[in-house]
């Protein structure tokens, strides 16, 4: 008896079997992003830098890299976590001015970002 193998829908279908594949590190979250530029301390107990790649996420651990891109745009940058934040209701990310520069959204305040952890 042969096995046979096939890919529906994101499954694995093996023997008759269904594997579910997890999207899990793979996919990317979205949501809105702002940026700040304060020189005060983080809550990983480093002093932020305004021309620094950092961010500030909720949960993700200190140190946590993440590839961040524009939506609007297409633009993209790596930023490490080393904040807690953001704390405004619907964002998901709070970035340095340095990567928001980078990523053409100093004077909009926000925009619309998919972030993937990378490295």
């Amino acid at each position: 008896m042969t096995s046979r193998i096939t890919s529906l829908a994101g499954r694995l279908i093996a023997g008759g079997i269904v594997l579910a594949a997890s999207a899990g590190a793979a996919s990317a979250d979205c949501g809105r992003a702002s940026w700040y530029a304060l020189t005060s301390k983080t809550a990983s107990g480093e002093r932020m830098n305004p021309q620094a790649m950092t961010a500030a996420h909720r949960t993700l651990p200190f140190g946590t890299k993440l590839k961040v891109v524009n939506q609007r745009n297409g633009r993209s940058v790596v930023v490490r976590i080393n904040d807690r934040g953001p704390f405004i209701r619907g964002r998901v990310l709070d970035l340095s001015k340095a990567a928001a520069q980078q990523l053409g959204f100093v004077r909009a305040g926000h925009t619309k970002i998919c972030m993937k952890r990378v490295g």
